[in-house]
């Protein structure tokens, strides 16, 4: 039964107000197309009536699923009291920075923020202030938000000129890509190769702990806290996705390697705007208002920094994370969805594979686990999309092409669920056929 909600909820009209009848830039623009209408659990449901079975998750901020009592409960409780202040201490922000200070190995202190590309862009500048260095280095491939120090080098049909990496987004300054030094993840010589000529420039590194579906080697999280110790470099951990996903403790705690900074988002808020800067007390404290005016402050403040609502929603989300097991149970339940899928891959003869990180997962048309950039450049990459099109058509809501996230109410009988969808997904896109429908 249709529950449109007159003109106003269909996609096409969208292309009247929105660039690409979008919002941002990771909408699916292809094919199968809808507005939401609700969600619950692991569904959501457009506007005419047709259910998917969700594993984007907010980009893995949903870790509890859609609508959790528990945090509907929280965010309504603190509506009747304060939704929103600016300049003024709340009662649930000094929580939840109490709660992340004790969980986070690196946090001594916190600096709220807004976005994850907040986060980063904040770790950064107080790299570049506390070294008094302009030089920060990435990975190739590695997202860190939507800034302009952030876009060097995330997406390219080829591999970057080492150490020079390309701008992701036009209207990028040539002086900001020259700030930002590119090496591929996963390599410690090649670190130690390019960047020791110019240490005298350089304020840090940033990575993600596990890189968007690729895990670090064995020793390279290490080998990055060594080098950063050995050259007096500051070392971040953009912990947006991984913060809360990989263990309570994030992937700094997961992987036994503490960084001197850590951007964490998405999960801290529950849903809502929320991130925050992790690290040493004499790092964070350089944003302290009582230091403006002087040589010091690094500055980080915005509307919307600690904003209760949010504050409010991911104290109810940590408050279920810390129970005993939940991270082993995510995984496993993780293992065995890509267990499923697997046999499905199998038995209609694709050279693909199911990547796997904690409770992330990626079906890629590949050979092998990758370990850097260039092995998802190598990936067939259209197969990849073709099949994460005719997924979407079949009741999977997944963004073709970026990974996606195993959430608390993911059972056994959705793991089948999907599945099935992937069969009937495999069988479409191997006919060539891309279909451009919602769920039957």
């Amino acid at each position: 039964m249709s529950t449109r909600h007159g003109p106003a909820a269909d996609p096409a009209r969208a292309e009247s107000y929105l660039p690409g009848g979008a919002l941002g830039a990771n909408a699916n623009v292809e094919g199968c197309r809808f507005a939401v209408a609700s969600a619950s659990g692991p569904y959501i449901t457009d506007t005419d009536g047709n259910r998917y079975l969700d594993y984007v998750t907010g980009a893995g901020a949903l870790i509890l699923g859609h609508q959790h009592p528990a945090v509907v409960e929280a965010v309504v409780r603190q509506a009747g009291r304060t939704m929103h202040q600016y300049g003024a201490l709340t009662d649930v922000a000094i929580e939840l920075a109490s709660r992340l200070v004790d969980a986070i190995p690196c946090a001594e202190r916190i600096v709220f923020a807004t976005t994850g590309s907040e986060a980063t862009a904040y770790s950064m500048r107080l790299a570049r202030a506390v070294t008094g260095r302009d030089l920060i280095v990435k990975f190739e491939g590695g997202f860190h938000g939507n800034h302009d120090y952030a876009g060097i080098a995330v997406a390219s049909p080829t591999t970057a000129d080492y150490p020079t990496g390309k701008p992701f987004t036009a209207g990028t300054p040539e002086p900001v890509r020259d700030t930002m030094l590119v090496v591929p993840y996963n390599d410690l010589e090649a670190l130690d190769r390019l960047v020791t000529p110019v240490l005298d420039r350089v304020a840090g590194i940033i990575a993600e702990p596990v890189q968007r579906i690729i895990p670090p080697l064995p020793g390279f999280l290490e080998g990055l806290r060594r080098f950063c110790d050995r050259h007096g470099l500051l070392l971040i951990f953009d912990e947006v996705v991984t913060g809360f996903r990989l263990s309570y403790q994030g992937a700094q705690g997961h992987f036994g390697v503490t960084p001197d900074l850590a951007a964490f988002g998405k999960i801290i808020g529950g849903g809502g705007t929320l991130s925050c800067v992790a690290g040493r007390a004499d790092l964070i404290d350089r944003t302290s208002p009582r230091l403006k005016g002087t040589p010091r402050f690094v500055y980080t403040s915005g509307t919307f920094h600690g904003n209760p609502l949010s504050a409010a929603a991911g104290l109810a989300t940590l408050e279920i994370l810390r129970r005993p097991g939940f991270y082993e149970d995510l995984a496993d339940r993780t293992r065995r969805l890509s267990l499923r899928l697997t046999d499905v891959l199998e038995a209609h003869g694709r050279r693909a594979m199911v990547a796997v990180a904690g409770s992330l997962w990626q079906i890629l048309h590949i050979d092998r686990p990758p370990e850097r950039y260039a092995d998802l450049l190598s990936s067939d990459q259209e197969a990849n999309r073709r099949l994460d099109r005719a997924l979407l058509a079949n009741g999977i809501n997944v963004i073709p092409g970026l990974r996606r996230f195993v959430s608390l109410v993911h059972s056994d009988e959705h793991f089948e669920t999907t599945a099935r969808a992937l069969d009937r997904a495999c069988r479409e896109s191997d006919g060539n056929h891309d279909p451009a429908g919602g769920p039957g």
